[in-house]
């Protein structure tokens, strides 16, 4: 068989078996794997660095499928480059436990880089694993040996480029010169509505031009040397990140439905899979038939792979020669380990002395002094680092010109800042983190949702986080957004009460190894109501804990978080003048306190007292704490203008009248 043909019947079995996957499942979208079949294997047959027998390899280039809608092509590559992807499995597309859901789904199916569906997230992931790529190869690679060398490689579509967070991370991808990042466009003019020319018209290859980015093509998509040569092209580049436009034809093979919206998201029909085959010179009768040919093909491709990480094994073990402490240093933060004694002055950083802050400036306090010790914390914030307080102050700035540095300018651009993040986690080898104001979360919500869906540790810093920030207003003052992100399943929430909270706040975010945390931080300066001891960071460390206790059986329970805890110490004072035993409940994460024991929470919340939530946000939620009968104070409205303690009064948050609320309910 010659090359030539041996290449067609390769993108053939690659289009079929997403075409029968589809199929057989009922469920589906075979246009896109379809249409782009021919770019995906020219990458992975020519040009894609991995090895499925390590899918963690750390040196692999990274391939990103951002329309995750298209996943059949992805599962049907994985089988035939042999990453443990069954044939099996490709019968199991869509169905409940299998390797192979809906969408591409990180940890559940081997070889997959990252969970990608929700349009354009893919795109600026990618760009953070390119980050990734070049802040660890400046860190450890030597002027001998370039232990980390890899691209990252993506498939994005009209859809992607449609989304506004794409166009965030491009724009910065540009700024920052990631030539290391190359994305193939699928372009094939065609949305679920019908042809992009109903909403997108612009000239793609001028914005990205504008970006920053070297534009090639438009190419024929279905034709390999093109595809070959502009790929080959993209890779010269050493400043700019490469968009290569391939025209292509969603449904490519199909008679009836090819170039048609209706090839996007349902079976091709069994009438028509069978014209498509004939088609398709497709000689082979039953479905996911992969023919011994294609099949040894793909053997050797991955034979290729295979010897690229036995290559990197060898340069790896004169690196661990030549520079042992590198070395370790390096393995150490891929395999996400701590540094011995990262927290050893954290319990000295603060005290009861210690004047009131806000716990951003206790924040900024800690992370510098953590960054340290842990050379791969990292992060910046979306234009607002002197408020987040989230500069590394003894670290330089990354850029273009500094892969070195630690601080990021991420622009106003939340976003794609949280997409970001979550490529550089998904990478491995650095921590990152991000910083905005709390009522911004809103910006990035799809980001932290993908990055607890993940199990990404990623920390997420959020400021500003009441009505404690005055005069901006309502536009500005976060009332619901606590209650969003406690919705969000796998996302830690701490929210501290003083500065020593907020040392506890950081060490759990930097132990938590299973998925983001977003610390919620004050504005306004607030009292230290504990001694930064190892006990106390213990406590809080817990999500729940007695702050103040009554020597007899409570008959209130008062529940409190952040800003309001010491307006909670206030009123369990006053109702203490008044023979009304009380004990007082810092609440910092409702997360971390579920997950302790029965018994505990028992102990500090206790089921007969009247239980009494404090909390300059949404009420949502805090019945499962207060139950029917407790009491919740907090605001079910938007804010106002005014200076930060007028609306805590204006909004009812004074000690006399929550201890007469409460007075009037016992």
């Amino acid at each position: 068989m010659t090359e030539q043909n041996l290449d067609l019947l390769s993108i053939n079995t690659i289009k079929l078996l997403s075409v029968d996957s589809v199929e057989k499942a009922k469920s589906g979208h075979p246009g896109a794997p379809m249409g782009a079949a021919t770019m995906a294997y020219v990458l992975w047959k020519d040009f894609l660095k991995h090895n499925p027998e390590n899918p963690s390899w750390i040196n692999r280039d990274r391939f990103i499928l951002s329309p995750g809608h298209a996943s059949a092509l992805l599962y049907s590559l994985l089988h035939l480059t042999g990453y443990g992807v069954r044939i099996e499995d490709l019968m199991e597309f869509r169905q409940l436990g299998s390797k192979t859901p809906g969408h591409p789904e990180l940890d559940v199916t081997p070889g997959v880089e990252v969970t990608t569906g929700p349009l354009g997230q893919g795109f600026a992931n990618g760009v953070g694993m390119a980050i990734a790529e070049t802040k660890l190869a400046q860190d450890f690679n030597t002027t001998e040996n370039n232990i980390i060398d890899h691209y990252t490689y993506g498939i994005v579509s009209d859809g992607d480029l449609q989304e506004g967070v794409a166009s965030e991370a491009a724009s910065l991808a540009g700024t920052l010169k990631l030539h290391k990042l190359i994305y193939l466009y699928d372009s094939n003019n065609i949305s679920i509505e019908g042809n992009t020319d109903l909403s997108f018209t612009e000239s793609v290859a001028d914005r990205f031009s504008a970006y920053g980015w070297q534009v090639i093509g438009p190419i024929d998509g279905s034709n390999i040397e093109e595809i070959n040569k502009a790929i080959t092209e993209a890779k010269k580049s050493t400043t700019k990140p490469s968009l290569v436009i391939c025209k292509t034809q969603i449904g490519s093979g199909s008679p009836n439905k090819s170039g048609k919206a209706s090839a996007h998201g349902e079976p091709l029909g069994s009438d028509e899979v069978i014209l498509t085959k004939q088609e398709l010179n497709w000689e082979y009768e039953n479905p996911f038939t992969v023919p011994q040919a294609v099949e040894q093909h793909f053997a050797n491709i991955t034979k290729t792979g295979i010897k690229s990480e036995n290559d990197w094994n060898d340069q790896v073990e004169a690196y661990k020669v030549q520079h042992p402490d590198e070395y370790s240093k390096l393995m150490e933060q891929i395999q996400g380990q701590l540094p011995q004694g990262w927290d050893s002055e954290l319990s000295s950083l603060f005290n009861s002395e210690t004047s009131s802050m806000a716990t951003r400036e206790s924040s900024g306090i800690v992370i510098n002094n953590i960054s340290k010790n842990i050379p791969g914390l990292l992060g910046g914030s979306a234009d607002l680092a002197p408020s987040t307080k989230t500069n590394l102050n003894d670290y330089t700035d990354y850029n273009s010109d500094n892969r070195s540095g630690r601080n990021f300018h991420f622009g106003v651009r939340e976003h794609a800042m949280g997409s970001i993040a979550n490529g550089i986690a998904l990478h491995k080898g650095l921590i990152p983190f991000t910083s905005t104001f709390l009522v911004f979360s809103d910006y990035m919500k799809p980001s932290i949702r993908l990055a607890a869906l993940m199990n990404q540790k990623v920390i997420f810093v959020f400021t500003h986080d009441s009505i404690g920030v005055g005069e901006d207003g309502p536009t500005h003052q976060p009332i619901e957004h606590l209650a969003a992100l406690r919705s969000i399943p796998n996302l830690t929430v701490i929210r501290p009460a003083d500065s020593i909270e907020t040392v506890a706040a950081w060490k759990t975010a930097i132990n938590h190894t299973t998925g983001p945390t977003a610390l919620i931080l004050s504005r306004q300066s607030l009292p230290n109501l504990g001694n930064s001891t190892d006990s106390d960071i213990s406590n809080a460390c817990k999500g729940g804990y007695l702050l103040k206790s009554t020597d007899n059986e409570p008959k209130v329970t008062i529940i409190a978080t952040g800003s309001e805890v010491h307006l909670g110490v206030e009123v369990g004072e006053l109702l203490k003048t008044n023979d009304i035993s009380c004990n007082v409940v810092s609440m910092p994460s409702w997360e971390l306190f579920d997950q302790q024991s029965e018994e505990y929470r028992n102990l500090v919340i206790p089921e007969s007292s009247l239980k009494v939530s404090i909390e300059a946000a949404s009420t949502f939620g805090w019945t499962k704490y207060v139950g029917k009968d407790g009491i919740s104070i907090g605001i079910d409205t938007f804010g106002a203008s005014a200076p930060g303690q007028t609306l805590f009064t204006h909004f009812g948050f004074e000690a006399k009248k929550i201890h007469d609320t409460i007075i009037s309910n016992l």
